[in-house]
């Protein structure tokens, strides 16, 4: 079963790791559902690698968009996105670094996850009820002031495991005047350092259990990661030129009053993830 189980993971991932609505909290509501029995650090590598492959779509949909980095030094715009990417990664860094264990040790359990949902789906509405009109309208413009405040405010999903890091980038390039695909899209660039990092520094510390899985289901895994996540971010992008994000605050609640009842019934454990 374990080929089985590759595959869910990956396409779970491949969906909610772009998507508002927090790839935590689906992966703990997969993982508990399908009683999928391997040991707890070994489903940590299993997410990590999987998580990989979904950084991976993101150069591969914009591989045109990244190879202009080559230009940064002749070419000011380049040089503005880049920085303003590179500073807004440096907050999610140092809060990780600092206190990412104590979180994990805490934070990292299914009730916590769920009201982040809960919350998190309030706050989208609450944003997408009082939107203004956005003044920027290209990457290239969001300058890195606007960029460190998106970095800042994007540490909500570090700091509250559920709230989930694609809502608090968006949503907070919303806030911040960005219009919504360029909000989407600013998000996508900065998940590959934000997530790169993390995913190989976690890789780097538990790479040796991941013979217990199998080195063709990881492999399985990240592939079908990376394929749903492709085109999930093409959905995704589709999806915000027409559209607000209030139906993704609704399934937001939802779930998280999901995950609370199957507490409440004993059908999920409460325990610490971490």
């Amino acid at each position: 079963m374990d080929w089985f189980y590759a595959i869910i993971y990956g396409i779970v991932e491949g969906i909610t790791e772009f998507l508002p609505i927090s790839s935590t909290g689906h992966l703990i509501l997969t993982g508990n559902l399908l009683g999928v029995p391997w040991p707890k650090d070994v489903k940590d590598t299993f997410e990590v690698v999987i998580q990989g492959g979904a950084i991976l779509a993101v150069l591969a949909y914009y591989w045109r968009d990244f190879l202009k980095i080559r230009h940064i030094a002749s070419d000011r715009s380049q040089g503005r996105l880049w920085l303003g990417v590179l500073v807004a990664v440096i907050p999610a860094v140092i809060l990780g670094l600092l206190f990412g264990d104590i979180i994990k040790a805490n934070l990292f359990r299914p009730s916590v996850v769920a009201w982040a949902l809960i919350v998190g789906g309030v706050v989208i509405w609450l944003v997408e009820s009082r939107r203004t009109q956005p003044t920027v309208h290209t990457i290239e413009n969001i300058g890195v002031p606007r960029s460190l405040m998106i970095g800042v405010l994007q540490c909500a999903a570090l700091l509250w495991p559920g709230f989930s890091r694609s809502a608090s980038s968006i949503l907070g390039g919303m806030v911040l005047g960005l219009d919504r695909p360029t909000a989407t899209k600013f998000s996508f660039y900065l998940g590959v350092p934000t997530l790169g990092g993390a995913a190989l520094l976690d890789f780097i510390k538990s790479r040796d259990i991941l013979g217990q899985i199998g080195v063709l289901n990881v492999l399985l895994g990240a592939a079908v990661s990376f394929v749903v996540a492709y085109f999930a971010i093409g959905w995704l992008l589709r999806f915000v030129s027409s559209n607000n994000f209030k139906g993704f605050a609704l399934y937001r609640v939802i779930v998280g009053v999901v995950i609370l009842i199957l507490i409440a019934t004993g059908v999920l454990n409460n325990g610490s993830l971490a």
